[in-house]
């Protein structure tokens, strides 16, 4: 199948399902077009083992004809967090900078830890041990929260500004620390690489410190393009280029290509906004993202509805998934938790913030995009099964009760 022949089926199923949840539903955006995506699925395949209609292996081999993890990874996510990061307050940011940091840092390394030890311990008390470095590597890439999912339900969802703040913060940043000890496991997991603290950290720099400032000087420079010139369609132009030339080459030079748009995108959002651009410019570069990014919403979260179509179930994967729900929420429990026990010997935290942190650290494409780029091999269908029930969960139940969660504040 060619690839507009793809993206014509992408859109037309993103423009029909968004319709369907505007005009029937009602359910935030993601939400809903996910939900109808996942049912259309799960119908195919009920269907399929009755023998009618369109047999969900059909549909499942042209879903193979997607790479979804390069789509993603290296196609969509650059555009979602630009996106995303436009309207984020870097003042805000500031102020919450130690909590952002420690959540994105210590708070993924100690939740990869957490489900990679529990998992492996679970499942060799039951006799079908997997693997401790595939334990860890679906710990590190079902830790992050994603800024995809978090910033589009956050929006909707009435969450009190400073813990908003500190989510889609964190959900922006600590995708770049999770890929980081996701790719340095995966390295030794596949036999290509050694671990030492030595490479560990030479990684740490290479990816995230050199993200953020190779962000800063892509950002520094979509600016000074910005401030000389006024015209809304160069300036909209300028910002597609450092998008698409900046993700590449941050690639290209080995760096956090998503961290470094992340940066871009600030800087562009706050002092371009600000200092760079004419209200006319304002108004139409607004618009302009804001529709990419709710037209790449609804064809990602169509994809994560479809993806069910080739993940491989079986009674180990189903009883993994099952288990995964509860572990991940416990280990994203304790790794905020002990944070904001330690900072709040210097910060003041809004009451229920370990609660609403908890609940609002949503999962979703990104996650499945890693597993997706596992080696194929039974721990691979096993991870991403497991990856599929969290990030299906996430989504569905708790982005839906996101709102009575924060409307019952416990004061921790």
């Amino acid at each position: 199948m060619e690839l507009i022949d793809i993206i014509a089926i992408l859109i037309t199923l993103a423009a029909l399902f968004s319709y369907l949840n505007h005009r029937f539903i009602g359910l935030p955006s993601v939400i809903g077009v996910m939900l109808i995506s996942l049912v259309m699925s799960l119908a195919l395949i009920a269907l399929g083992h009755l023998g009618v209609g369109i047999s969900a292996a059909t549909v499942g081999g042209w879903m193979e004809h997607i790479d979804f993890s390069e789509a993603l990874l290296h196609g969509m996510l650059g555009f979602l967090l630009f996106a995303g990061a436009l309207h984020v307050n870097i003042n805000d940011l500031a102020e919450k900078k130690w909590e952002i940091g420690t959540f994105a840092t210590l708070g993924v390394v100690l939740s990869t830890a957490i489900v990679g030890t529990a998992l492996y311990s679970i499942f060799q008390a039951l006799g079908s041990p997997v693997s401790f470095i595939y334990c860890l590597l679906f710990g590190a890439l079902i830790s992050p929260t994603d800024p995809i999912a978090v910033i589009g339900i956050l929006r909707k969802a009435g969450v009190p500004k400073s813990l908003e703040t500190k989510i889609a913060g964190e959900s922006l940043f600590n995708d770049g620390i999770g890929v980081v000890v996701f790719m340095v496991l995966l390295g030794f997991a596949t036999g290509g690489a050694e671990i030492t603290a030595g490479k560990v950290a030479l990684i740490f720099v290479e990816e995230a410190v050199g993200g953020v400032l190779f962000g800063l000087l892509l950002g520094f420079a979509g600016y000074h393009l910005l401030k000389s010139v006024d015209n809304y369609s160069v300036e909209i132009l300028v910002t597609l280029a450092l998008v698409m030339g900046g993700y590449s080459a941050a690639e290209a030079v080995h760096t956090s290509a998503p961290l470094a748009i992340v940066v871009a995108g600030l800087l562009i959002g706050n002092y371009g906004r600000q200092f760079a651009m004419s209200e006319r410019t304002r108004e139409h570069l607004d618009t302009f993202w804001e529709l990419v990014d709710e037209i790449l919403n609804a064809v990602l979260f169509v994809l994560i509805g479809l993806e069910v179509l080739i993940v491989t179930v079986s009674d180990r994967s189903l009883f993994g998934g099952v288990i995964a729900i509860p572990l991940v929420l416990a280990a994203r429990f304790v790794s905020v938790g002990i944070p904001i026990s330690i900072l709040k010997l210097f910060r003041a935290f809004t009451p229920g913030a370990v609660k609403v942190l908890t609940w609002g650290g949503l999962r979703g494409g990104i996650s499945v995009a890693l597993a997706l780029s596992l080696p194929k091999g039974p721990e691979r269908d096993l991870i991403l099964t497991m990856t599929y029930a969290v990030v299906v969960f996430s989504i569905l139940v708790q982005g839906l009760t996101l709102k009575k969660v924060i409307a019952r504040p416990d004061g921790e």
